[in-house]
């Protein structure tokens, strides 16, 4: 018998138990689903986070306040960075094009009757053009608002429209604290960065920031939460980073560890593809297990039809099949019923992920290699967990199943 033979008798047996073999294509299908979505969630988070850093603005060189080892076993935030530091960076290191210290604080903001707790920023003019910023309606922070510590504020995008509505918001006036402020500005939408909406932030001149709401905070002058600094260009970056370390040292007479970091786009991203290609792979691993539990059922399956099929198996043998023809058979219909769930599998698996990226903003993606993947593995699962069932079938001696049956 060919293989051709052994495929039709393989396909009339599957089609003659339609319930037991859509029962057993569910196991495959769920597993291969599970698969492609979490792969392309995967790749979704890793390519947002890539977008969202590189959204920052370009060629952007982040500094902050204590070393890496200081900042992750302490719970307070250290204060080594100062506004004094940026301005010398700005004026010093000839690789830099500006620089956009800022000081970050959570509070209450009031207009009339609404309220809300976000994010407050005290930012310089240069905050707009390092971070890549634009203007909607109004103006940004100048260096007037900062010299003369004026209460002025420029609102992000959602921040406007939740205590405004539909109300032009230029001219109005909010409160933080005890502090009014007049609203100059609106950003333009900038979306999310890391779970945190940007487009819902206040933006103050650093100087009525400090003076009017937080204080100095450090012995050494005004403390920065950190300062995004922006070279030149693109092949400015590295030695902006070496000179901006070497005044740093300088300037807070450091012979040992660094009390502050310096970390780039580049290290960033680095970092990032780290950890998002982890999440992939463990993504990967606990879907596998829902194809390998698929992969127990066909074996299940198959072997339960081996048992029924006993007589069917001793006849044949008994008019001449050989060992290799029931091998045969009972292998393809083991491998059917895998590629048959891998191809369901893959229905689903892409209707889920378009599903996904139209009701949120993570972009699914779903490469040809991972649908490659998921139905070759389904199919080679049909073929390791059928080898079992069909050996058994394949060995079975003919009178011995006769009379068994």
């Amino acid at each position: 018998m060919n293989i051709l033979e052994s495929f039709k008798m393989a396909s009339a047996t599957l089609i003659a138990h339609k319930l037991r073999s859509s029962l057993t294509i569910t196991g495959i299908t769920i597993g291969s689903a599970s698969v492609i979505l979490m792969i392309g969630i995967g790749e979704g988070a890793k390519q947002l986070a890539t977008e969202q850093f590189k959204s920052l603005g370009p060629n952007v060189l982040f500094v902050s306040p204590g070393s890496e080892k200081a900042r992750e076993t302490s719970l307070n935030p250290p204060k080594t960075l100062v506004l004094a530091d940026a301005e010398a960076i700005a004026s010093q290191v000839p690789t830099v094009a500006a620089v956009a210290p800022q000081i970050n604080l959570r509070e209450l903001i009031t207009y009339r009757n609404r309220n809300t707790k976000q994010l407050v920023l005290g930012v310089t003019p240069e905050f707009l053009e390092v971070r890549n910023y634009q203007i909607a309606k109004g103006r940004f922070i100048t260096q007037i608002d900062i010299k003369r510590k004026i209460s002025v504020v420029v609102l992000g995008y959602d921040l406007a429209q939740r205590l405004f509505v539909e109300k032009n918001p230029l001219g109005e006036q909010i409160q933080i604290r005890n502090l009014r402020l007049e609203v100059v500005g609106v950003l333009e939408p900038k979306g999310t960065f890391l779970g945190t909406n940007q487009d819902e932030t206040a933006y103050l001149p650093i100087s009525t920031l400090t003076l009017k709401l937080r204080g100095q905070n450090s012995p050494y002058g005004t403390a920065l939460t950190y300062m995004s600094v922006s070279a030149r260009d693109k092949n400015s970056i590295r030695a902006a980073k070496f000179q901006i370390e070497n005044l740093l040292r300088l300037r807070h007479k450091i012979t040992n560890e660094d009390d502050f970091t310096v970390s780039t786009q580049e290290t960033i991203l680095k970092t990032v593809d780290l950890v998002t290609n982890g999440l992939i792979v463990m993504l990967a691993l606990i879907a596998s297990i829902s194809l390998l539990v698929g992969g127990i059922g066909v074996m299940n399956i198959m072997l339960v039809s081996v048992t029924e099929r006993t007589q069917e198996i001793g006849l044949r043998k008994a008019l001449g099949a050989t060992e290799k023809d029931i091998l045969f058979q009972f292998l393809i219909e083991s491998i059917l019923l895998s590629i048959a769930g891998g191809i369901l599998g893959t229905v689903i698996g892409i209707s889920g992920s378009l599903l996904i990226s139209s009701l949120s903003t993570l972009s699914v993606i779903l490469s040809p290699w991972v649908i490659v993947l998921a139905v070759g593995t389904s199919g080679a699962i049909g073929l390791f967990f059928g080898v079992v069932p069909a050996q058994k079938a394949a060995q079975l001696e003919p009178i011995v199943a006769l009379r068994k049956s």
